[in-house]
């Protein structure tokens, strides 16, 4: 998230920090079910035990769990993480490696894993399995070992690893001057009207809740995102496509996705676990209920992966195949758009 921070790695513990300013709507709502709605993997509980600690804000003033925020109020809470070398420990965690040699290492990551320890997952992230597999990773600008871009958690797909100071700073430049190659495959809501096209609106956090991401198209806040997509196949009342990016924003193609009215099958962030196309048939409903549970997750996977190598100067793509759960839920809707026509 945008508010994550660290204390110095020397302390004795590790804190995160997140501050809100509720909006000028804000209903009365009590602080503890205020920062559920803004803080992801945040339990009841974790809020609770941070107002019994007094460190819970309102307004720069400490609060009780019951507190109820009105608009503007400004809100900062504190939560204590474990040690930062706990935060960090090596893992025997299987990696899919797709290439490995002195200076590079790509992984085809699976939907379920989260990338970094952070709030909610010390253990058994990519970082604490790269931690069991290589020897002091260098850190990139956030202190995060190897990392040159991430994907989230219940996104499925290739990932390059720096190895050294001299990759990562290479990989880097390649990612902020857009010259990587990624591209993904996604399953959307709807038929798409055109066969290709390309999607611009800067992104940012949504000021209502913050655990999701929000198109701008003035530009009036956020950072610049571009997606270029083009269908693969149409099934009905959903759409296979391909998408290629131009910028790495958080949740990009999610966002982009949806604001062009095709969110990501079954992505329940942004409001795709719900039957958002088609009938209203008992099963109808019960079809696409099963395919939910084929793939409980969003419909995303970092198909296709480029970039220059940083020693030999060559270009190196590197290509995989849809996961399991992908793959069987995109066929059961070719099966059902043949024969419901």
């Amino acid at each position: 998230m945008d508010d994550f921070q660290v204390a110095d790695p020397s302390e004795d513990d590790l804190f995160e920090h997140h501050r809100f300013t509720a909006s000028k709507g804000q209903e009365p709502l009590r602080v503890d079910k205020f920062l559920m709605n803004f803080i992801e993997n945040a339990t009841r509980n974790k809020i609770q035990q941070a107002a019994k600690g007094g460190n819970i804000w309102v307004n720069n003033q400490v609060v009780k769990q019951n507190y109820k925020v009105k608009a503007e109020d400004e809100v900062r809470v504190l939560f204590e993480h474990p040690p930062y070398e706990y935060l960090l420990t090596p893992e025997d965690i299987p990696l899919d490696i797709v290439y490995e040699d002195e200076t590079v290492l790509v992984v085809n990551k699976p939907a379920g894993m989260v990338v970094h320890p952070g709030h909610g997952n010390y253990s058994g992230t990519l970082l604490n399995a790269l931690a069991h597999h290589i020897k002091d990773l260098p850190e990139n600008s956030s202190g995060r070992p190897g990392l040159v871009h991430r994907i989230d958690k219940d996104t499925s797909g290739l990932l390059v690893i720096a190895k050294t100071n001299e990759a990562m700073t290479h990989l880097a430049k390649q990612f902020y001057d857009k010259t990587s190659e990624r591209q993904y495959v996604a399953l959307v809501w709807g038929n798409i009207d055109e066969e290709e096209g390309t999607i611009e609106g800067n992104i940012a956090r949504n000021p209502k809740n913050r655990l999701q991401m929000q198109v701008f198209p003035e530009g009036e806040q956020g950072k610049e995102a571009v997606t270029h997509y083009k269908v693969l196949e149409r099934l009905g009342y959903v759409t296979l496509v391909s998408c290629v990016l131009e910028t790495g924003r958080t949740h990009q193609i999610r966002v982009h996705m949806k604001h062009i009215g095709h969110t990501l099958f079954n992505d329940e962030r942004y409001g795709g676990n719900k039957i958002l196309k088609g009938t209203t048939f008992t099963k109808y409903k019960q079809f696409v209920d099963n395919c939910f549970k084929i793939l409980p997750r969003q419909a995303l996977h970092a198909k296709t992966l480029g970039f220059i190598h940083p020693v030999s100067g060559k270009k190196i793509q590197f290509n995989t195949e849809l996961p399991e759960d992908m793959s069987l839920c995109i066929d059961k809707w070719r099966h059902y758009s043949k024969h419901s026509q």
